[in-house]
């Protein structure tokens, strides 16, 4: 029997744990030298779906001008109300957990987390993350959108692995089942 795909968050955030300005801007980000593409295009090679949530699928568009930068990857995007899917992605609006459950049946590579806050945090509080891949830029932007909202849960990591790519740093863990 194959292993069962994974469910794998990868996120860059700032040092004090945002991950956007309250304005959804990510230029601190770019500000940031880094190397190379920081590890994206290994990692996006060992995924082939990708969960979204509408408010990060509607900035990603906005910013990309209307073009789906994950196509050749089978894409949701969950929201709470009922859309038609596109030609790029599938819109969700069932029970997250039994969607999940499924979806990690279904013969594939790994399953990449996009965002944004509020997915995940669903994600986290019903322990479906099984790894956190998370770059940290060396600037504290102070208040924001963060990472981790506040919430009655908990996890235990254990640390696989640390990288730099030059002014970054990335953690990788694995959740502790």
């Amino acid at each position: 029997m194959k292993n069962q795909r994974k469910i794998v968050l990868f996120i860059a955030q700032s040092l004090d744990g945002y991950i956007a300005t309250k304005e959804d801007s990510l230029d601190w980000l770019f500000k940031v030298e880094g190397e190379g593409d920081n590890g994206y295009s290994e990692f996006f090679e060992t995924i082939d779906t990708i969960l979204i949530g509408k408010r990060t699928y509607d900035w990603i568009m906005e910013h990309e001008k209307g073009q789906f930068p994950y196509q050749n990857k089978d894409c949701y995007v969950f929201s709470r109300s009922s859309l038609d899917d596109t030609n790029d992605v599938k819109f969700v609006n069932d029970d997250i957990v039994n969607f999940t459950h499924i979806l990690k049946k279904v013969e594939g590579k790994n399953i990449w987390i996009v965002g944004g806050g509020d997915l995940l945090h669903t994600f986290l509080k019903e322990k479906l993350v099984d790894e956190l891949i998370m770059t940290i830029a060396p600037t504290i932007i102070g208040e924001g959108i963060p990472l981790f909202k506040v919430g009655d849960y908990q996890l235990d990591l254990s640390l696989k692995g640390t990288r730099t790519f030059n002014q970054f740093v990335e953690l990788h863990y694995i959740v502790k089942k």
